[in-house]
Formats: C-alpha cells, structure tokens, sequence
C-alpha cells in the first residue's frame, strides 16, 4: 500500500481537531508526525488535502474533504475486521461530538457518563456550536455526529429525531400572566422580548410570533440562554424557549416560572446529525444507542409541562 492507516489515522485527527498540536497531543505522538504524514498523503494524491494556518492550525480542502470521509469509512472496516478476532470485546476509540451550546449541559455530562458505565475504551471529545457553525463542522470533518435542534444543519446529513418540544414563555416568578395554565404570543407580544443573539434563534422565534400575525411590542437580545432566563426573572421582559433546565432559579438565584404557550404552534426537534456519506463507527453506534435510551428516559413528551424527569444514575 502507498498510503498506511497510521497516515490516515494522523489524517483525521488533524481534521478533527483543526490543528496539529492538539492533533499530536490527542494522538500522542510528536507534531512533526502529523505533519509528515500529511505530507506524505498530499505528495501520494498530488493535491493538498489540508490548507495550512498560522499557528499549527489546518482546514480541508474541498479535495481533503472527500479524502477524509474515504479515510473514515477505510478504518471503520479496518476496525470492524479486527473486532472479528474477539467477538467478545466492548467498542473502543474516539470521537468528536458536536452539541448545540445551550443543549449540551442539560444532557451530555449524563449521556458521557452512562457510556463511559458501559464502554469506558470510548472517548468522546465534545465541542460546544451554535446554529452558525455546527453544521460546517459536519461538513469540514471536525465533528463526527451533532447534537443540536433541528436548525441550521445542511441537507446532505443523516439524522436520527431523538424528541420535539413545544416552546414555552419564560416570565418573572410574580408576572401578571404567571398564575396562568398557559399563555398566547399576543399577551406575550405586549411585554418586551428576550431573544438570544445566536444565529437562526431569535429569528425562529420571532418567526413563531409571525405565524399567529402579531409582533412584539419591543425586542432585545442577549448573548447567552442563561443572560436570558436571569433578564426575565429580574423583570426586563419575557422570552420563548425549548431548553427546559431542573431548576426556575436563575444564576443571580431570582426565581422564574415556565407556561405553556396556547397557540398551535410548531414543534421543534431535538436530533442526532451525522454525515450520510461517512460510515459510523462500532463507537458511534453504541453512542447513538445510548444517546436514544437517555432521550426515551429523561426527556419530556411535548405535552408535558413539568421539566425533564430526574436521570437515572449512570452503571
């Protein structure tokens, strides 16, 4: 063989990580290494697979990105024939998961620690998106499988619906319209709105409001979905949101109360996305499973107005 899977495994974790130094770190292994066989794999194919940075930082090439997803499925296989020598053995290696900023405290932690109950030779690194970068993530390889609502992902993914959800009015703990069993978009159109200021979100849910023909008397956003509940329970307005955390206390311990909102209005997904192309690995394939039993566990249905049940303790 020209090309050795130890190259293409320093091929991918370079794209996984988007830089050589953390690459070697990962790996083990000295940064000239990934740099060699990188130049090795460019100087078998004739074409750059990587555009180099200042800094030890890389990009795929739109060449490198199909070289990437070939190399994936080569040791996807190459790790499933070895598995046929102990038909016994738990999966094992490594994976980047991307999880959409504001989802992943809520669930990873537990999900991470019910795999690694289960099958601690997996190792996943997690890197928090927003809607404006995790699917480029998908896309340029540096992340393998996401988790995220249904918004901002290309089409060329497989997805997996792991739940939907009904939005939801955040309001001060002693709002007028708190002691309601459920609110409409126009009383919440009266009261100035608390969006988050990441991409695809405030216009979604200002979207939701455009759908029932009424817009809010004044909007403001924020930077974090945590500025956000801490702005409605210290009275600077009301928000619409899916993540439901445990607890109605926000960071600065003000209390705030979560209504059903009585419009129909669409629900929004939460899901698994990976690359349709790529093949997953025995690793990913348990994850999804795990990530599967957690949702069917803990997450609510979308009538229900309670948060999410307590989880089940990690093995």
């Amino acid at each position: 063989m020209n090309l050795t899977l130890r190259q293409l495994r320093y091929a991918l974790a370079a794209a996984r990580y988007g830089n050589l130094t953390e690459a070697s770190r990962a790996l083990h292994v000295s940064q000239p290494s990934i740099s060699m066989a990188i130049t090795q794999i460019e100087e078998f194919f004739g074409r750059q697979i990587f555009v180099r940075q200042r800094g030890a930082g890389v990009s795929l090439t739109a060449f490198g990105q199909a070289v990437v997803i070939k190399a994936r499925q080569v040791l996807a296989e190459v790790e499933a024939l070895e598995a046929l020598a102990d038909d016994t053995a738990l999966p094992s290696g490594e994976f980047v998961l991307g999880c959409f900023e504001d989802l992943a405290p809520y669930c990873v932690p537990s999900i991470l620690a019910r795999l690694r109950g289960k099958y601690p030779a997996i190792s996943v690194t997690v890197r928090e998106e927003g809607f404006d970068t995790i699917g480029r993530r998908l896309d340029d390889g540096a992340v393998d499988i996401a988790l995220s609502y249904d918004l901002g992902l290309p089409a060329t993914v497989a997805t997996t619906v792991l739940c939907e959800l009904a939005p939801q009015a955040l309001l001060p703990a002693d709002h007028a319209l708190a002691g309601r069993d459920a609110v409409s978009l126009a009383e919440l159109a009266e009261e100035p709105l608390i969006m988050t200021d990441q991409a695809q979100s405030w216009q979604h849910v200002l979207e939701l409001f455009h759908l029932r023909g009424v817009r809010p008397a004044r909007a403001v956003r924020t930077g974090s979905f945590e500025l956000q509940r801490s702005m409605v329970a210290n009275h600077f307005g009301i928000a619409v949101a899916y993540s439901r955390p445990y607890g109605d206390v926000s960071y600065d311990g003000q209390p705030l109360v979560r209504r059903p909102i009585s419009d129909p209005l669409p629900l929004q997904r939460i899901l698994l996305a990976y690359d349709r192309k790529s093949a997953l690995s025995a690793a990913q394939l348990v994850f999804i499973e795990e990530v599967k039993a957690w949702f069917a566990e803990v997450w609510p249905t979308p009538a229900a107005e309670h948060p999410f049940k307590e989880p089940a303790q990690a093995p």
